[in-house]
């Protein structure tokens, strides 16, 4: 707004005294959007001054003569149709010049709606020390016009009304009640809304501050290795230390995201619990894990509290896998696993009819096995998929992990193989620690 050394309120025919040689009427009006205004500037016969050499600005700009009036010789009108929104919520300026340009009176200009009732009234405790409301403004939000927004609060059967004190610039639809708050009784609460235009009342919530008590996130969280478990992290925390002194029974949540993936998987079913493993988890990876805490039941409330926070991320990897190389030969849950199992076990149990001990292993007996699988249709899933495209006698070199054994003059030099589990790979290593391999031709 601007300082005006010469600002009156005009009343027709009448200047208030000679020390206030100018003024506009009406002065600093508030109006709808859409709204017509007729503005008059009335000037002193002391200043010397036609009525037709002023003109008018609004914010800074000119308005054209056309929408002036002549009034009387002091006397100048303007008039301004389908007015905007303000532009500014301190309001637009309408000012009245002489010849030269000098401010010779102004005025302001509230051009905005009502407010609208206030919606979403949410609060919560932290600790049951406090209580923090948060609130929407109603319709479309925007006012156009400063709009004040006041947090009420009473005890439902007594006590008189109170209004919250402490509102916070960065979050406008916000109030905190820091202190001197009755436990096991009700508030009623509501919001209160009005500017230049109007005003506005939200519906009243009834709350307990023990319905609505949040906590600080849980405290001490490390996750770590379980040995050599290459996708398994433990995840341990301690309860919030602000609530130790009272009588409830929290559940937790645990989240966790791989490193360089934002989306987080949540872990509901935690419970009370203050630690838990996670499983299924991408061996050689870098996890970052986060927990939060609801206070359930304090001092027999008998609805669940708010959520806390979220902690702070901390951040652990599971081991490397010592079979399959990240991004090859990926571990399939589920179906896959148990057909994966159920023809490990089929191809062992093949070679103990096939083979006598490790001394009399071949080489390509396992070739004979892959050869007898595909005969009787049962190579599917992932052996199907990958162990058909995999030759234990050649030299060709596969995405999978690759185990390149070399053997001495008329053995086999070259083999690879992708398996999830390991688990032939270790037969086979075992039995060339024991005894050499030996070419033998195909048993019919």
């Amino acid at each position: 707004m601007l300082s005006l050394l010469f600002l009156i309120l005009y009343i027709p025919a009448v200047v208030s005294s000679s020390s206030q040689m100018a003024g506009i009427f009406p002065q600093d009006p508030a109006l709808p959007i859409g709204s017509t205004l007729t503005a008059t500037c009335s000037v002193s016969p002391d200043l010397g001054l036609h009525a037709s050499s002023l003109f008018w600005s609004l914010n800074g700009r000119r308005l054209p003569s056309s929408s002036y009036s002549v009034l009387s010789p002091t006397a100048l009108s303007v008039t301004l149709p389908g007015l905007p929104a303000s532009r500014q919520r301190s309001g637009d300026n309408l000012v009245c010049h002489n010849h030269g340009g000098h401010v010779l009176a102004g005025s302001c200009l509230y051009i905005g709606m009502p407010p609208v009732k206030p919606v979403n009234l949410t609060c919560w405790s932290r600790n049951t020390k406090d209580l923090t409301c948060r609130w929407a403004p109603g319709g479309q939000g925007e006012t156009f016009i400063k709009t004040k927004y006041t947090l009420k609060y009473k005890l439902r059967w007594y006590g008189r009304e109170r209004e919250c004190e402490e509102y916070n610039a960065a979050q406008p639809y916000s109030c905190y009640i820091p202190r001197d708050l009755a436990l096991f009784t009700p508030y009623e609460i509501w919001v209160e809304a009005t500017n230049l235009l109007g005003s506005a009342t939200s519906d009243v919530i009834t709350l307990d501050i023990l319905d609505v008590v949040t906590t600080d996130p849980p405290s001490g969280v490390s996750v770590s290795r379980v040995g050599n478990l290459e996708d398994h992290l433990s995840v341990r925390w301690e309860s919030p230390p602000a609530l130790k002194d009272f009588l409830f029974q929290a559940k937790y949540q645990i989240r966790y995201r791989l490193e360089d993936n934002s989306d987080w998987k949540v872990m509901d079913d935690v419970g009370n619990q203050t630690s838990c493993r996670l499983a299924g988890l991408r061996p050689g990876t870098v996890y970052f894990v986060q927990v939060r805490c609801n206070p359930v039941g304090i001092f027999g409330s008998r609805r669940s509290g708010i959520w806390s926070e979220w902690s702070h991320p901390t951040a652990a990897s599971t081991p490397h896998s010592e079979r399959v190389l990240s991004g090859s030969c990926d571990s399939k849950s589920g179906d896959s696993n148990s057909t994966l199992r159920r023809e490990l076990k089929q191809f062992f149990g093949w070679v103990r009819n096939h083979a006598y001990g490790c001394g009399g292993m071949s080489i390509k007996l396992y070739d004979q096995w892959r050869v007898w699988m595909q005969k009787s249709h049962k190579t599917r899933n992932q052996v199907g998929k990958e162990l058909s495209r995999t030759h234990l006698h050649s030299h060709t070199t596969t995405t999978c992990t690759g185990m390149h054994t070399g053997m001495h003059t008329g053995m086999h030099t070259g083999m690879h193989t992708c398996m999830h589990t390991g688990l032939i790979e270790s037969f086979v290593s075992s039995c060339l620690n024991r005894s050499a391999f030996l070419v033998q031709g195909n048993p019919h």
